[in-house]
């Protein structure tokens, strides 16, 4: 989502925004919550896509993530079964997540947080992602200019109408991890 915008500091200048292409094996949103308040129980979507637009000169930029829900895996097909069904994610009438960030922050030139619209279930909500590492570089096999980071946020599920479970004890805060890496074209 940010994946592009630290470019901006690294020296190259440039009059029009430069598209990045989201990688997809080596970008991942997961997700984590806890299980009853006992252990932590962890899932991915495997399957993500999108862009990032940066127009240099300005230090502005766009990202747009789509998150295909039905890719939801757990390591458990019952659970991601459940994850699936219309307790959750309700992959049959929202298929996709999308992730829509205009807002990038930095602190001198590293980049802090991205701030957007997460839009889930049919219901659209703020969002910022914290970056905890980020870093562009020319990819020495691809041969092409590369940015990529990890970023976090925790929200509530239940601002998407995602209420299963919470007065059963399965908490209503659940915390995203976002592994991003996107290509320059």
């Amino acid at each position: 989502m940010a994946v592009a915008i630290a470019a901006t500091h690294s020296g190259m200048a440039s009059a029009t925004p430069v598209r990045y292409d989201i990688e997809p094996t080596h970008t991942f949103v997961n997700f984590e919550v806890r299980h009853f308040n006992t252990s932590t129980v962890r899932a991915r979507f495997d399957k993500v896509d999108g862009f990032v637009e940066l127009d240099r000169q300005a230090g502005k930029g766009k990202a747009e993530i789509n998150i295909d829900t039905g890719s939801v895996s757990s390591g458990v097909p019952d659970f991601d079964g459940h994850l699936k069904s219309a307790d959750f994610f309700n992959v049959s009438s929202f298929p996709q997540a999308r992730f829509v960030g205009a807002d990038f922050r930095y602190n001198g030139d590293k980049l802090e947080s991205v701030t957007g619209e997460l839009t889930m279930l049919g219901k659209t909500a703020p969002v910022t992602l914290t970056a905890s590492s980020f870093n562009c570089y020319d990819q020495p096999v691809l041969k092409v200019h590369v940015c990529g980071g990890d970023f976090s946020t925790d929200i509530k599920r239940s601002e998407w109408g995602m209420n299963w479970g919470i007065d059963m004890g399965v908490p209503d805060s659940v915390r995203l991890l976002v592994q991003i890496e996107a290509i320059q074209k």
